[in-house]
């Protein structure tokens, strides 16, 4: 980069990068804006007798011009999905073979697991959500309503942070790993104003209420999905082992009402497929909340 066409400033330096970011994941933009302004503030700090275009310019021979820091940062996140990305799947070249392949992927066992831990932390999300916007429209009639409701909205961002680990390690999706950079020099009234039109303030409250009725939909449907599967699966096995004659079960001296010895089989194979059936659907619904994470907790590409 030349001297000439070398940001002056702060701000021209991070709009040259988030420029030489067009059309990344969005989480990445954040994250390297995030970097990027984090150690060139403290580099200007650290050098107060120094004008804050001469650091800058001292800068892009050091840390890298925009251009080179954004070709780092699409090297970087390459190295990272790679590595953890799960181990390569063989696939099958029959529908048989793919239907129930997918027992082996990993992010089946993932998503079902967060589906299982999205009833706990949606009722934390939600009981939040709604306990700090109750808080602080209470408040409202005192001053002291506005600055509660300021450290709510900051809460909040930070519960989406540690919610985008989740959905990440869980589900595969790219969250943001560093939160949007503060405003420095930024008048106190335009950071208030700047917070309520963000976008993402109002979407990440969304996300949380909108959670606990996700969150009860999602264990309920792995639960009885999966209930039901082993049920019919277990249940047709037991049949055959304590059958005491026209599907009646032995059990403890107990005599219970089973399927009869011709039916047992048929519904194991229903029980089977019932299982593979709901193991699809939580890998899909991990996928779709994975998509739907992203759209309401990372600020949009021209926003980043």
């Amino acid at each position: 980069m030349n001297e000439r066409s070398a940001p002056r400033s702060i701000e021209q330096y991070l709009e040259a990068l988030r420029a030489a970011l067009m059309g990344e994941d969005p989480a990445l933009v954040q994250d390297a804006l995030y970097d990027a302004e984090e150690y060139l503030r403290a580099e200007v700090a650290a050098n107060p007798d120094r004008s804050e275009a001469d650091t800058l310019e001292l800068i892009a021979s050091t840390y890298g011009a925009p251009d080179e820091v954004a070709g780092a940062y699409r090297t970087t996140e390459k190295q990272v999905r790679t590595a953890l990305a799960p181990p390569p799947r063989k696939v099958s070249r029959t529908a048989f073979g793919r239907f129930f392949a997918v027992y082996g992927d990993s992010r089946t066992w993932t998503a079902l697991f967060y589906m299982l831990l999205a009833l706990v932390t949606g009722i934390f999300y939600f009981t939040a959500t709604v306990a700090g916007l109750s808080l602080s429209a209470g408040l409202m009639v005192m001053i002291i309503g506005i600055p509660v409701f300021l450290l709510f909205v900051g809460f909040t961002r930070v519960l989406a942070l540690a919610e985008g680990r989740l959905v990440e390690g869980l589900l595969g999706q790219r969250m943001p790993r560093r939160p949007v950079y503060p405003s420095k020099g930024t008048p106190i009234f335009e950071r208030i104003k700047d917070m309520l039109t963000d976008r993402r303030t109002w979407t990440t409250m969304f996300y949380f209420l909108l959670m606990l009725p996700l969150g009860i939909l999602y264990f309920t449907t792995a639960i009885t999905g999966i209930a039901v599967g082993l049920g019919l699966a277990v249940g047709s096995i037991a049949s055959l082992l304590l059958d005491t004659g026209f599907g009646n079960i032995s059990i403890d001296n107990a005599v219970y009402f089973g399927p009869s010895p011709v039916l047992a089989p048929l519904l194991f194979i229903a029980g089977i497929l019932l299982l593979t059936a709901v193991m699809h659907l939580v890998r899909g619904i991990g996928r779709a909340h994975g998509t739907l994470a992203k759209h309401l907790l990372v600020a949009p590409r021209d926003a980043a």
